[in-house]
């Protein structure tokens, strides 16, 4: 446990932490946070709707849009500090709604607060913070910059953050390394048409016509002008995404609640001014092809061969957000395949030596991946913890391994045969649905490395 790691704030794993501490390890602990994160937002989304004046019709359409987005699906459906983003940046909205409405000064400070959290969970949360400045500016709410409450409200989300910053300072800056590296080498570049045709996909096609009304109405509209700083909020954040080129569409997903509202909103309001009752239950049954059809490529709920053969059938070709070669399946899902039958390979390595190589041996993998995979797996083969300079495993160190005896994943004998005295390739570990990266790894034995491993450990940090 720490203030800080080398691609995330601190916040997601000290609940993971708690989760395993008091739930075990078992898939439905692993899942329970994250979906229990989504049910809130849901429920939030309509509340959200009942505050800035929806009535019943306009608090269900936004929900079910909020339930149906296949991404936020997606993300509340496996443990990862994304849940809780999508959590907090709706939580944050709320409150904005809440102080518009009302003015009360316990809002900025549970603004405040959520916004402190949010940054300790994923620092991309100053985009929000960034756009409710923006949003601050350009509306007649500027006027709050002159009072205390948005200092004090800066203050308590400063004071929350700090000691993520600190470990910053410490550490040397890695996420700055971090981000550099993945904008530069790992993210594919997004233009601003194919941002909104992602955008589009990721929160299910049939709510584009919902959520650009909303954005349009709350941006032109006088009956609803002290809630223009939303969709500046939005837009802001959008700019950002745009700017950087390499950033993910997914980026902006936890925007989608309040988009969602904004959007239920403004159908609500069409609809009544038409008086096209009619038109109520058609939107909603209009939505559900869309969740069907979607719900397969953001939830693992068909096996595997079907879902290919699904995706075929429709002619989805697997996607990546990374400049990684897919086979046949895309890489969330292809992700979660592979890792015991890795670790059980490395196994087999590892019980060829003896009890005296053993004692010394080193597991040293490319990525966090791998060697998470090693961590969690290897207790029951009786491994040894693994190293890498991957991320924050760099920072963890080489564990007192000397390079005596060093299981290495992957590479080639004679590439290995420049850093080791002698390299025995023990094994292949073969998956069929993995990442093509991880797939066919060559498993070497190494021994007698020709340098101690802590004197060349500075040369494999890696961040990305």
């Amino acid at each position: 446990m720490a203030w800080g790691y080398v691609d995330q704030p601190p916040f997601s794993i000290t609940a993971l932490w708690l989760s395993r501490l008091f739930f075990g390890d078992s898939l439905f602990a692993l899942r329970f946070f994250p979906a229990l994160a989504g049910a809130v937002t849901v429920a939030l989304t309509g509340i959200m709707t009942k505050e800035l004046g929806g009535k019943r019709y306009a608090q269900i359409l936004a929900s079910c849009c909020t339930l149906f987005a296949p991404l936020i699906l997606g993300m509340n459906s496996f443990f990862s500090m994304n849940s809780f983003d999508i959590l907090f940046w709706t939580l944050a909205i709320y409150l904005v709604i809440l102080m518009i409405n009302k003015d009360e000064k316990k809002y900025w400070l549970l603004l405040g607060l959520v916004l402190g959290l949010g940054l300790l969970n994923k620092i991309s949360v100053l985009w929000l913070g960034t756009g409710l400045t923006a949003g601050l500016l350009l509306t007649p709410n500027r006027k709050l910059l002159l009072t205390r409450r948005v200092w004090i409200t800066a203050a308590i989300a400063l004071l929350l953050f700090l000691p993520y910053i600190i470990w910053q300072v410490l550490n040397g800056f890695p996420t700055l390394e971090f981000m550099k590296n993945a904008t530069a080498h790992k993210y594919i570049a997004v233009s601003p048409i194919n941002m909104v045709i992602q955008q589009a996909q990721n929160m299910n096609p049939l709510t584009f016509p919902i959520w650009i009304a909303g954005l349009i109405y709350f941006l032109v509209s006088k009956p609803v002008r002290q809630f223009r700083i939303l969709p500046i909020i939005y837009f802001t954040v959008f700019l950002i995404l745009v700017i950087n080129r390499n950033s993910k569409a997914e980026y902006l997903g936890p925007m989608f609640p309040m988009l969602f509202t904004l959007g239920a909103f403004s159908i609500e309001k069409f609809i009544l001014k038409l008086n096209w009752s009619w038109l109520k239950p058609s939107i909603l049954v209009l939505l559900l092809p869309g969740a069907i059809i979607a719900a397969p490529f953001a939830l693992t709920i068909l096996p595997v061969e079907t879902f290919i053969s699904y995706s075929q059938a429709l002619g989805m070709a697997p996607s990546t957000t990374e400049k990684k070669k897919l086979n046949k399946l895309p890489q969330f899902y292809a992700d979660m395949f592979g890792w015991e039958k890795m670790t059980a390979s490395v196994a087999d390595a590892f019980h060829t030596l003896t009890s005296e190589e053993k004692a010394t041996c080193a597991i040293f993998c490319n990525n966090y991946g791998e060697a998470g995979a090693i961590d969690f797996f290897g207790k029951k083969y009786g491994l040894p913890k693994a190293i890498s300079g991957h991320n924050n495993y760099w920072l963890w160190g080489y564990r007192n391994a000397t390079g005596e005896v060093v299981i290495r994943l992957n590479g080639s004998r004679e590439a290995l045969l420049e850093s080791y005295n002698e390299v025995t390739q023990t094994g292949v570990f073969q998956d069929a649905y993995c990442m093509p990266y991880e797939n066919n790894m060559s498993i070497y034995v190494c021994r007698g490395r020709r340098t101690p491993l802590k004197d060349d450990w500075p040369k494999f940090m890696h961040y990305e």
